[in-house]
């Protein structure tokens, strides 16, 4: 069976919950907390509501050396100001599972991310992931780390 890899990060947020909920559960601002290097554009029509259940966003985004990628997402699980889990449903990775968790604690919110996420290829795909996937993931969290830091710091 191929590897499953698991990214975890952890982020204190010195903001009220509801407004941090309210950020992130908005498909919207996903560009917002994406390097503008990789060019990241929502695809799907987005009316303004809040993430639910079945919702199905798509987008082109660019990993890579400026090459496109068609990525769809499920939201398949929300607790509203709790948690949600979107699944990719086509796009690059043999299995994207990534749960965001939001905890109401002294001062803030405690938000993190777990990614549980499986390349395909099977060695080939093990071998890009040593090379740059996983470096190119870590990148893209402390990029999200630095932007978040600033908009409610």
């Amino acid at each position: 069976m191929a590897s499953v890899f698991l990214l975890q990060r952890t982020q204190f947020i010195p903001a009220p919950l509801q407004q941090v909920w309210d950020f992130f559960s908005d498909p919207n601002n996903l560009a917002k907390i994406t390097p503008p290097y990789m060019r990241f554009r929502v695809t799907s029509p987005q009316d303004d509501r809040k993430i639910y259940p079945g919702q199905v966003i798509t987008y082109t985004v660019c990993p890579l050396l400026g090459v496109p990628l068609e990525w769809m997402t499920e939201i398949v699980h929300v607790r509203d100001g709790e948690y949600f889990v979107d699944e990719q449903r086509a796009g690059p990775y043999r299995l994207w599972h990534h749960q965001h968790h939001f905890r109401e604690v002294p001062g803030g919110v405690e938000m993190t991310d777990t990614i549980h996420y499986r390349l395909p290829l099977g060695w080939l795909g093990r071998l890009a992931h040593t090379m740059f996937v996983r470096r190119q993931l870590e990148n893209l969290f402390a990029y999200r780390y630095r932007v978040v830091a600033e908009r409610f710091g």
